[in-house]
């Protein structure tokens, strides 16, 4: 699929149909980007290019195969463990210490857009810490993951992940602590020790859907998301995930993410570390 094939009045089908979708805004200027993510897909299922892709998204049912397979194209997984180190330290040093003292003993955590597993589990590791230096802090502890994707999501249940991929944001000393390798594989890769993951559960959630069904929740970590949505999308998220949370509850955003413009629902909380928002 050439770039010079992509009409105008396509692209803007198909930046509507991905807004619809999944709540993702595209760029006026992303050919490029539906090109190279696109052009396997619309040669096997389009030969009359993107407008008929986009006609045949529209016609398939929610859930339905292709649209999954464009949805899981376009969406960016770029993750690794412990992403910007700091709100880990201020979950470990700052949140979990507040929820033990206000004696909230069965914490839930919610790991929005959790793409491979590594944010929930970097939680998980976080929590088990935590909980080893403060052996009566808090009797339970679960984390919700969630997940536009089923494709990433699965991997994510899996919770193997080979030598590069654990490079990303973990030391050796954790590597050792919180994985173990396998040796039935051919290649050389790891799983997640069950200790850390018993803590997770996966499920599909497209965030511009029901929370409904998660229920509440004390700690939201929503991090480096909302950059891909409009305002008015960021506005409703932050509102329906500030209902999810508990009062006093805690949201985390990416480092160059701010809630100040979409919702009046929190305070900031300043930490040593870094910032965290809390439910008022």
């Amino acid at each position: 699929m050439p770039l010079s094939s992509i009409r105008p009045s396509e692209y803007e089908e198909f930046r509507r149909f991905l807004e619809d979708a999944c709540g993702i805004l595209l760029g006026e200027n992303k050919h490029y980007l539906v090109q190279s993510r696109l052009g396997k897909l619309v040669r096997e299922n389009a030969q009359g290019g993107l407008g008929e892709l986009v006609i045949k998204l529209r016609a398939e049912r929610q859930g339905g195969v292709l649209r999954e397979r464009v949805i899981e194209a376009m969406t960016t997984n770029e993750t690794f463990w412990f992403r910007d180190r700091h709100p880990f330290t201020i979950l470990e040093e700052t949140v979990l210490p507040d929820l033990s003292e206000r004696r909230t003993r069965n914490v839930r955590i919610w790991s929005a857009a959790c793409s491979t597993g590594q944010e929930p589990y970097s939680i998980s590791m976080a929590v088990q810490q935590y909980l080893s230096r403060n052996t009566a802090a808090l009797s339970d502890v679960k984390i919700m993951a969630t997940d536009i994707s089923t494709a990433v999501l699965e991997e994510a249940k899996a919770a193997y992940y080979d030598t590069m991929q654990l490079a990303r944001g973990l030391d050796n000393d954790m590597k050792q602590r919180y994985f173990e390798r396998d040796a039935s594989h051919w290649e050389e890769r790891w799983q997640v020790r069950r200790e850390i993951r018993q803590r997770v559960q996966f499920t599909l959630v497209n965030l511009q859907g029901s929370y409904s069904s998660l229920g509440k929740f004390d700690i939201v970590f929503c991090r480096n998301v909302l950059i891909y949505f409009s305002g008015d999308s960021k506005k409703d998220i932050l509102s329906r995930m500030a209902g999810a949370l508990n009062p006093g509850g805690y949201l985390f955003l990416g480092a160059s993410e701010s809630i100040s413009q979409y919702s009046d629902a929190f305070e900031m909380v300043r930490c040593p570390s870094g910032t965290v928002y809390r439910k008022k």
